[in-house]
C-alpha cells in the first residue's frame, strides 16, 4: 500500500488520544508567536468568546469611577438624584464584571493549558521521529527540561498576556474617559507614559538573555539529576555521592547567580515603572484640588480623576511581570523550537510503502557507517568519524539462522542497528526480502524485525505490560505462554502480585538473567519475519539457557535470525557462523570449518570465553 497510509499500527492497538495535526510554522524567520500561531488558533472560538468577556469585565471596571462622581455630584452634594439609584447601578456591574471575569479566565486558562498539552504531544510525537543520532549528542535533561519548564513558561504566558493586554487596553479607554473630565489633568497624567516606556525597553532587552541562561542552566541542573538517578549505582559504586552533590552545587550556583542578575534587574527597574505614574496622582491631586477650590472642577469629577489613577496602576504594576514572562517564553519557546525544526536524520521518502514481508531475506550491499556522520541540522557531521562497517557485505537467506561474531568494536551490534533503519547508512544497501529498507515505512520494517538486546530495557509497568508491550491487547494466557517459553513463569509467579507485580525504574529490582528472559518473552508473544538476538542470554545461567534454546529452537523454525553471540552455546543455534572485523566479514562457515580452518576465530572465541569454557 502507499507510503502516505498513515494507518499502520505495528502495536495493533488504536491509541484513545489522536496525535495533534496543527504544528508550529516551519520558517524560522518569524518570530516565536508567528510560529507557535497555528497551534493557538485553534482555540479561536475560545479565545474570541474569552476576549468578549474581558470587555465586558473592562467596561464594568471602567464605569465604577464615573457612576461614583455622579453619585457624589448629583445624589449626595446637589440631591438632583436618588442615591439609590447609583448603588443599583454600582450592584449591576459589580455582578457583570464578576460574571464577565470569571468567563475570561476560565477561557484563556482553559486556552492556555491546552496550548500546553499541544506542545508537549508536539514535542513528543517529533522525538519519536528522531533517529538514534539526536539522542546519542543530546542530554536527556536537556530534553526533559525543555518539555516541562520551557512548555510551562510558554503556558503561563499564554494564560497572563491577554488578561494584562486587556488591562492596558482599559488604559486608553481611561485615558479617554479621563480627557473628557480634564485634558489639562490627563496632560499631567501622561508626562510618566515616556520615562515608563523607556524602562520597559531596556528591561525587555536586558531580560531576553538572561531567561534564556536561566533555561539553560535548569536544563544542567535536570541532566546531573537525571544521570544520577539513573546511574545510582555506578554512583553508590564508586562513593562519588560527594562528587554528584559538588556537581549539582555547581549547577545550581550557576542558576542562583543567573537568578539573582535577573531579580536584580527587575529590582532595579520595576520601582520606577510602577511609582513613576504616582508622581503624576500626585501633581493631579494639587492640580485637582485647587481646580475644585476655584469651582472650575467638581468634586465628583475630581474623585472621578483620582479612581481612574488608581485603575492605571494595575497596568503599571502588571508591565513589568508581562516583560518578564514575555522574554521567558520567547527563550522557552526557541529552546523547543530548536527541538521541533531538528530534521529526522532517519525518515520516510513521500513514495514508502508498507512492508509486507515474505521470507526474511537480507542482503547488506557495500555498506559503510560511522557513528557522528548523520545530518544534523542540515550538516553531514563529522567527517573525521572512523567508519565502523566499510564496504560490509552479507547475504542471509529466508529462514537460516546466522550467528555473528567478532572482537568488542567490530560492528555486531551496528549491523543489527542498520538492519532496523536506527540509524541511515553513508554508503551501499540493505534490502530486506528484496526491498531496499529506506523504500519501506520505518514501522512496517521494525514490526517484521523483533530485537533483543544484550542489555533489556523494561517500564515501570507490570510484567504482563512488559511482556505485552507489542502487543497490548494479548490475553494473560498468551503472555504466559511466552514467559513459560522464555523460562520466566517460574519467577515471575514468584514475585509479590505475580504477572501484575509493578517492576522498578527500569527493572532494575529483578537480576539481569529476569530482565533477559522478560524480554525475550515479549519476543516469543511478537510473530516476525526476522529475529535478532544481540547477546540475549548473556546474563542467564547454563542450565536455564539450555532451556530457553529448546524454545527458541522452535521459535526461530523458518524465520530468519541473526545472533550476535559470544557464547558457544548461542553459536550452536547458527546454521552459519560469520566472523567480523574492522566491519567487514573476514571469515564465513558453520562453526567448526571456521574452528579447522581460521586461526582468528579462534583467537576471537578465545578472546570472548573464559579459560574454563570449553569448545
Amino acid at each position: 500500500m502507499p507510503g502516505d497510509n498513515a494507518t499502520f499500527e505495528p502495536v495493533s492497538e488504536w491509541s484513545t488520544y489522536p496525535p495533534v495535526e496543527e504544528t508550529i510554522r516551519s520558517d524560522s524567520t518569524l518570530g516565536w508567536l508567528k510560529r507557535i500561531s497555528p497551534v493557538v488558533l485553534t482555540h479561536r472560538w475560545r479565545i474570541f468568546w474569552s476576549v468578549i468577556a474581558a470587555v465586558i469585565a473592562m467596561v464594568a471596571q471602567i464605569l465604577v469611577p464615573r457612576v461614583v462622581g455622579l453619585a457624589i455630584d448629583r445624589a449626595l452634594i446637589t440631591g438632583t438624584s436618588s442615591l439609590w439609584l447609583f448603588v443599583a447601578i454600582l450592584l449591576v456591574l459589580g455582578v457583570a464584571r464578576a460574571a464577565a471575569t470569571f468567563g475570561y479566565r476560565y477561557g484563556l486558562y482553559g486556552m492556555a493549558f491546552k496550548v500546553e498539552y499541544q506542545l508537549r504531544t508536539l514535542l513528543f510525537q517529533h522525538l519519536g521521529k528522531l533517529s538514534f543520532a539526536f539522542f546519542d549528542r543530546v542530554q536527556s535533561g536537556q530534553i526533559i527540561s525543555r518539555a516541562n519548564s520551557d512548555i510551562r513558561s510558554v503556558q503561563m504566558f499564554m494564560a497572563f498576556a491577554p488578561i494584562m493586554a486587556v488591562q492596558f487596553f482599559s488604559f486608553v479607554v481611561a485615558i479617554g474617559l479621563m480627557a473628557a473630565i480634564s485634558v489639562p489633568l490627563t496632560t499631567i497624567t501622561m508626562i510618566a507614559l515616556p520615562g515608563v516606556f523607556a524602562i520597559g525597553q531596556r528591561l525587555r532587552k536586558i531580560m531576553f538573555p538572561l531567561s534564556w541562561v536561566i533555561q539553560s542552566r535548569q536544563a544542567e541542573i535536570a541532566t546531573v539529576v537525571d544521570e544520577s538517578v539513573n546511574g545510582v549505582r555506578v554512583v553508590k559504586a564508586f562513593a562519588a555521592e560527594r562528587h554528584q552533590i559538588e556537581s549539582l552545587a555547581i549547577g545550581a550556583q550557576r542558576l542562583r547567580w543567573a537568578n539573582l542578575v535577573q531579580h536584580w534587574t527587575r529590582a532595579s527597574h520595576t520601582p520606577f515603572i510602577e511609582n513613576l505614574p504616582r508622581v503624576a496622582l500626585a501633581t493631579v491631586l494639587l492640580v485637582g484640588g485647587l481646580q475644585t477650590i476655584d469651582g472650575s472642577l467638581t468634586v465628583g469629577d475630581l474623585v472621578s480623576f483620582n479612581l481612574y489613577i488608581l485603575l492605571l496602576q494595575a497596568p503599571f504594576r502588571f508591565i513589568g511581570m508581562l516583560l518578564i514572562l514575555g522574554q521567558r517564553a520567547k527563550a522557552s519557546a526557541e529552546r523547543i523550537y530548536e527541538i521541533l525544526d531538528e530534521p529526522p536524520a532517519v525518515d520516510d521518502r513521500h513514495d514508502a510503502v508498507d512492508l509486507i514481508p515474505s521470507g526474511g531475506g537480507i542482503s547488506f550491499s557495500d555498506v559503510s557507517f560511522a557513528y557522528g556522520k548523520e545530518a544534523v541540522g542540515g550538516s553531514q557531521g563529522s567527517e573525521n568519524a572512523p567508519l565502523v562497517l566499510e564496504h560490509f557485505n552479507l547475504d542471509v537467506s529466508p529462514g537460516e539462522t546466522i550467528a555473528i561474531v567478532g572482537r568488542t568494536g567490530s560492528g555486531k551490534s551496528t549491523i543489527a542497528r542498520l538492519l532496523m533503519r536506527f540509524y541511515e547508512l553513508q554508503g551501499g544497501k540493505i534490502s530486506l526480502d528484496g526491498n531496499d529498507i529506506r523504500s519501506v515505512t520505518q514501522a512496517s520494517l521494525r514490526s517484521a524485525i523483533s530485537l533483543v538486546p544484550d542489555e533489556p530495557f523494561l517500564f515501570s509497568t507490570s510484567v504482563h505490560e512488559n511482556i505485552s508491550y507489542g502487543k497490548p491487547n494479548a490475553s494473560r494466557a498468551e503472555v504466559e505462554a511466552a514467559a513459560r517459553a522464555a523460562q520466566a513463569h517460574e519467577f515471575i509467579v514468584e514475585l509479590e502480585d505475580g504477572y501484575d507485580t509493578v517492576v522498578g525504574e527500569r527493572g532494575y529490582d529483578l537480576s539481569g538473567g529476569q530482565r533477559q528472559r522478560i524480554s525475550l518473552a515479549r519476543l516469543f508473544l511478537s510473530d516476525p519475519s526476522v529475529i535478532i538476538l544481540d547477546d540475549s542470554t548473556s546474563a542467564i545461567d547454563v542450565e536455564i539457557e539450555e532451556r530457553i534454546h529448546g524454545s527458541l529452537k522452535e521459535l526461530l523454525r523458518k524465520r530468519t535470525t541473526i545472533v550476535i553471540a559470544h557464547r558457544l552455546s548461542t553459536i550452536a543455534l547458527a546454521d552459519r557462523v560469520v566472523l567480523v572485523n574492522d566491519g567487514q566479514v573476514i571469515a564465513d562457515g558453520t562453526h567448526q570449518q571456521l574452528l579447522d580452518t581460521e586461526p582468528r576465530y579462534v583467537e576471537t572465541l578465545a578472546a570472548s570465553l573464559g579459560e574454563n569454557d570449553s569448545w
